[in-house]
């Protein structure tokens, strides 16, 4: 399926778009009423209710007791580091200034945008926490899409699109192509598997090629999954035999942190390819079979050094 051209976003003029400072005064809202209640039966207070500047979407500020707060189920897992940064500041500030992102589910309140924050907070023997409370649900998913509370790395945002994928494959028919913005690149997807299979797998090797043959699937979630693991099955299957030529360019003697690169580069026959569009199989299969042709002997350090860009970690 050959890719759309990226739309240009047309120049707005400031001032021109959402509400006035004084049209964010929230207004009854029936949705809004049934959700304060919910909220203080929790043991939750409810600070003000507002409706957001850009979209006009109406929300609530409330208090959280934290024990009733917890993360997304399919989000990434939390940096003890920068736990550990964050109680450092509230500590030295001596004060919490960052409202988290919350939605109410099954009684419980998650938080699909600050979950570092909320453990920071839990470890300091905080009893409440601050929450823009948001009544739409499916609005987490998105939220979670653009999550910049500390900046993913490859495997992180791999992990949290396959989370996310199975979480909504349970619970939504729809297709993976409905989930676009949200999974943000069908990659994500195909590494996320390799990620779950093989922690270490160094899937920045591989996400330039994959950026190019992989895309969303026209199916269901559900019906898409067993393809993305035929698909996740193959880049390690290619990944084994990288490995295998790489350890024969170790034994000559070959030393660089690009080897990985280095070969997949040399075997992606995509490289030059000035196409739109390829077949997923038949890419991998190429570069499989280019793989267990190699020749490492025609490979001299030269070559090694010339190779471009930062090291790609074993993630």
């Amino acid at each position: 399926m050959p890719r759309k051209k990226p739309v240009r976003r047309k120049k707005s003029v400031p001032g021109s778009l959402g509400l006035s400072a004084k049209e964010t005064k929230a207004t009854a809202v029936a949705e809004l009423q049934k959700l304060s209640e919910a909220v203080e039966a929790d043991g939750g207070a409810v600070l003000a209710s507002y409706k957001e500047p850009f979209g006009g979407k109406p929300l609530l500020l409330v208090a959280l007791p934290v024990e009733r707060v917890e993360p997304t189920p399919y989000q990434r897992d939390v940096s003890e580091s920068h736990v550990k940064r964050l109680m450092r500041v509230v500590e030295k500030l001596g004060c919490y200034l960052d409202p988290i992102i919350a939605i109410r589910r099954n009684g419980a309140y998650w938080t699909p945008n600050g979950n570092h924050r909320l453990q920071a907070l839990k470890k300091l023997g905080g009893k409440s926490i601050i929450a823009l409370l948001i009544p739409d649900a499916d609005l987490a998913f998105k939220i979670l899409a653009l999550n910049t509370e500390k900046a993913h790395n490859l495997r992180e945002k791999s992990l949290e699109v396959i989370r996310m994928a199975r979480a909504l494959s349970e619970e939504s028919n729809q297709k993976e192509t409905d989930f676009a913005f949200e999974f943000d690149e069908a990659s994500f997807l195909t590494l996320g598997l390799c990620y779950e299979k093989r922690p270490r797998v160094s899937g920045g090797a591989y996400q330039p090629v994959l950026r190019r043959i992989d895309e969303f699937m026209d199916l269901p979630l559900a019906k898409a999954f067993p393809n993305r693991v035929k698909r996740a099955d193959k880049i390690l299957e290619l990944d084994d035999v990288v490995a295998e030529v790489i350890g024969k360019l170790k034994e000559r003697g070959l030393t660089s942190p690009y080897l990985r690169p280095f070969v997949v580069a040399r075997i992606d026959p995509t490289r030059f390819s000035k196409a739109t569009s390829f077949d997923f199989d038949e890419v991998i299969d190429k570069m499989i079979a280019s793989a267990r042709r190699f020749n490492v002997d025609k490979v001299r350090q030269e070559d090694l050094a010339r190779t471009g860009g930062p090291p790609v970690a074993e993630e």
